[in-house]
């Protein structure tokens, strides 16, 4: 006769190794665990990365163009914080953001290789193509809302004509797509997240909400701060929310790439077209 006690299947769970929390909490979507090849790689840290690096590049060409040309003197906000904190530490210069760049793709490529994460070209195409559809339809939904919440004749999206020339709001557009959702997705909501991976009792969908919420808060806010800030206004506050929930709620179900293609298109189609 056999003592052992029987050992249940449920006892032979355990819970992720510290590797795997970690890597959850530098990118998020990886907790949806995708079945289908192309949403799987689609999150991972090396597709966002070669994905949105056009995105950067252009900006950075972009914004050289217009500033030694005297054109224009235009920055992201966000761009402008990144690079403070860089300057802190020596670096300066669009060459050296460059250079960091290229750098951190280096790092993301060496840790996500053991996963032998093919690179498949078309794969590309599809995440533009769905970054134009999210971009068309947060926009409208959250237009919609704000219209409905406020009762106001929100602004159709379209370019200003007192706006920036077209030249201008492609390059405004794709540094905001990159720079906004590198501080306050990647940076900002995953730290959120990451924290809450450590506290009990939390369960996934409550991380999610959570990061998602405070995420979004934050970033409305802190377009009203300091001498260049906006004045407050409840209507633009909740614009900026809602689409700063949209942001995260798109970082954290399909990764960084998706989210910052997003942004810049819909950047894009408001300034620009």
């Amino acid at each position: 006769m056999n003592n052992n006690p029987m050992i249940t299947p449920t006892e032979h769970t355990s819970q992720p190794s510290v590797s795997t929390r970690l890597e959850r909490a530098l990118n998020p979507a990886l907790m949806m665990n995708y079945q289908r090849e192309y949403l799987k790689l689609t999150t991972t840290l090396t597709y966002g990365f070669l994905f949105t690096l056009p995105l950067v590049l252009i900006y950075e060409l972009g914004t050289w163009i217009l500033h030694t040309g005297g054109i224009s003197n235009i920055q992201n906000g966000a761009d402008v914080m990144v690079k403070r904190v860089l300057e802190m530490v020596g670096l300066s210069g669009t060459l050296a953001v460059s250079a960091l760049l290229l750098l951190i793709g280096g790092i993301i490529y060496l840790y996500e290789r053991r996963h032998r994460y093919p690179i498949i070209p078309r794969y590309f195409g599809f995440m533009f193509g769905e970054s134009a559809v999210y971009a068309v339809g947060i926009g409208l939904l959250v237009q919609t809302l704000l219209a409905n919440l406020f009762t106001l004749n929100i602004p159709t999206l379209s370019a200003s004509p007192t706006g920036p020339g077209f030249f201008e709001a492609i390059v405004l557009s794709f540094g905001a797509g990159y720079y906004e959702e590198f501080v306050f997705r990647l940076l900002l909501v995953t730290g959120l997240y990451g924290v809450l991976q450590w506290a009990k009792n939390v369960g996934d969908k409550t991380r999610y909400a959570i990061a998602a919420v405070v995420g979004g808060l934050i970033f409305s806010w802190i377009h009203y701060i300091g001498p260049l800030g906006d004045q407050f206004e409840l209507w633009s506050f909740t614009f900026r929310f809602l689409m700063g929930l949209a942001f995260n709620a798109l970082f954290l179900l399909r990764g960084f790439g998706v989210a910052a293609m997003t942004h810049a298109l819909y950047d894009v189609w408001v300034m620009a077209l």
